[in-house]
């Protein structure tokens, strides 16, 4: 049994598909599934694999303690006698990794530049020697690499003394001149190497890299030490940041800051965190979302205004969810939703195209890859129209959608398609629930779907044709809504009905219905214009665009989550579609001890995520 919880647990935490790991027909797992099914035969040889296993790891972990002992002895000497101190103040960087590789790229074989000495600095990822008077290292900065090429006729100083206690994984300044290797490898030859902070730990070699997901999100700049491609997850990120605030502000935004910290959490549907404010002796809320105080900034006369920051929202963790996140908001005076659609075309269309070169982007969805076509214009369908052509059923009219007639409706809908909807099952839920399984899991490039029913947007001006909608758009992209946006309610009178049924709405157990705001209300008898509002969710555009099922990988961030037993029951009742050999599994994990799942990083994309 400990063969296959052990694989199960692995399984989870690593990010491995459900179906990937059933489908995994090794003797290992084959043996374990008939042990579950009743074949006692194979108890021995569970129980020598617990033992390796068990060994192996022990082992690792004694032979990194040992490293760690070992070196931080070492280099307790060298702060003692200073000979080198390891800790220096300064060292004089004149050219970086990146740099030098472009600027000598010209050099070749055999070729070295006496003639020129640089003064560089980096990480050490790998060490080699060939006998005692020539080493290699792998120096990286920024993402590149090139090879030291230390040989005792260069040095300067002591050869051996210089190098006796350089490791992998130590940060080291070189002063030396420039060349290629006979093989044509760009290098260094130092004539100086002096270490700047060493590093205590054993890094992962090359070979084994940083796979675990509980070690790379706790330790996220060990992570980024090994793993290039978490680099370019940040530096993608960081352009699409910057892209945003030249786009909004060619156009004549001001960018503002808004309070995190709020007396009332509003702004959006979610549920918030709380914190206490010792001096005021009074709870505040972590801000879901700067909305309101954009808006009232609107009312002071401020008419294009957008703000770039983190929202909080105390909810479950999934492949698209993380506690916190970086949106970006804009409103603009005097607009509808209508004008917003074609800047969003503008702006993602020239966005995708400035970072990859055209308007495609390659993506992984549930393991098949896709191609998202970002070129303008974007496909725009109707909720309603689409939800009764695929499910080919009559929706109650528009002004009806808040009734118990369409409550009953929605629901037997939802248990007829087996749609998972947690208590309290108001219409609005109901309605979302439907949104999301039968709409945007169909939407690959992106897509703006229109028409939302009015229960579901208590911030957005009703439709200026139909009674009981409301003039919003949501855009999807890979089956991921990435950005809300519709012309903002401005009437006082309406929106204190709709923070009304909001509070009645949380009053039956809906903790995400929106608070009301009286604050807010006062603002709006002052006279907000005319005006349309737009947010996007920047980790989740950034996800798609290095082509990542998590938007944990998109942070520095150390939130995880436990799920015990309850959780793995449930998740076997609610994955209708596994095999048999997949329930055999579930069915195991749920009647031992808790396993550790990290869910945020997307082990059940489709199948399993609901559970989570």
């Amino acid at each position: 049994m400990f063969a296959l919880k052990r694989q199960l647990h692995l399984s989870l935490k690593n990010n491995v598909p459900f179906q990937n790991f059933i489908s995994i027909r090794n003797k290992n797992i084959v043996t374990t599934c008939r042990h579950l099914q009743g074949h006692s035969r194979n108890k021995s040889l569970a129980s020598k694999s617990k033992s390796i296993e068990k060994q192996t790891e022990s082992e690792s972990e004694q032979t990194k303690s040992k490293y760690f002992n070992y070196r931080s002895n070492i280099i307790k000497e060298l702060r003692r006698t200073k000979e080198p101190n390891p800790y220096p103040h300064k060292f004089n960087v004149d050219i970086t990794i990146p740099q030098f590789n472009q600027k000598y790229s010209h050099i070749e074989a055999g070729q070295i530049n006496t003639e020129e000495i640089v003064r560089i600095a980096g990480r050490i990822h790998n060490q080699r020697s060939s006998g005692r008077n020539l080493i290699f290292y792998d120096l990286y900065g920024e993402g590149t690499k090139i090879q030291i090429n230390a040989r005792a006729q260069d040095s300067e100083r002591d050869f051996l003394k210089t190098h006796e206690h350089v490791r992998r994984g130590d940060i080291v300044g070189v002063v030396g001149t420039p060349g290629r290797t006979k093989l044509g490898e760009l290098s260094i030859y130092p004539k100086d190497l002096i270490l700047l902070s060493p590093c205590l730990h054993q890094l992962p070699t090359p070979r084994e890299g940083l796979k675990d997901n509980e070690t790379r999100y706790r330790q996220r700049y060990l992570d980024l030490m090994i793993n290039n491609e978490i680099r370019e997850n940040f530096i993608c990120k960081s352009k699409v940041i910057n892209y945003l605030r030249r786009f909004l502000d060619e156009r004549g935004f001001l960018e503002v800051e808004t309070p995190m910290m709020n007396h009332v959490a509003g702004g959006a549907s979610a549920k918030p965190f709380k914190t206490h404010h010792s001096h005021l002796k009074r709870d505040l809320y972590l801000r879901i979302a700067p909305e309101l105080y954009l808006k009232q900034l609107v009312i002071g006369g401020l008419e294009k205004v957008y703000e770039i920051g983190r929202q909080f929202r105390n909810e479950s963790i999934d492949i698209t969810h993380n506690p916190e996140f970086t949106t970006a908001e804009f409103y603009l005076a005097y607009a509808d939703m209508f004008d917003l659609m074609q800047m969003t075309e503008d702006l993602l269309g020239n966005l995708v195209k400035s970072l990859k070169g055209n308007y495609v982007v390659n993506y992984n969805l549930n393991g098949n890859e896709i191609e998202i076509d970002f070129t303008p214009p974007f496909k725009r369908i109707d909720i309603i129209k689409t939800l009764e052509n695929n499910l080919n059923v009559k929706f109650p009219d528009p002004d009806q959608l808040h009734t118990e007639e369409t409550h009953k409706f929605l629901s037997d809908l939802c248990e007829k398609h087996k749609v998972i909807c947690r208590p309290p099952k108001t219409n609005s839920k109901l309605f979302d629930k439907l949104i999301k399984k039968f709409i945007e899991s169909e939407c690959i490039s992106p897509t703006f779907i229109t028409g939302h029913p009015q229960i579901l947007s208590p911030l957005a001006k009703s439709h200026r044709e139909i009674t009981g909608l409301c003039e919003r758009f949501e855009l999807i992209v890979g089956t991921i809504e990435i950005i809300n946006a519709y012309t903002e309610l401005n009437d006082p009178f309406e929106q204190k009905e709709r923070f009304e049924e909001q509070n009645h709405q949380r009053d039956i157990g809906d903790d995400e219905a929106q608070i009301g705001d009286d604050a807010f209300c006062t603002s709006l008898e002052y006279g907000l214009p005319p005006t349309a509002g737009w947010g996007l969710g920047i980790d989740r555009l950034t996800m798609i665009l290095t082509n990542n099922s998590s938007i944990k990988e998109m942070n520095y961030d150390e939130t995880e989550e436990e799920a015990d037993s309850q959780q793995l029951k449930q998740l076997m009742l609610q994955t209708e579609q596994c095999t048999k050999d997949e329930r055999i599994l579930l069915r195991y994990g749920s009647e031992q001890s808790a396993l550790f799942i990290n869910v945020s990083a997307g082990a059940m994309k489709n199948k399993f995520e609901k559970a989570i």
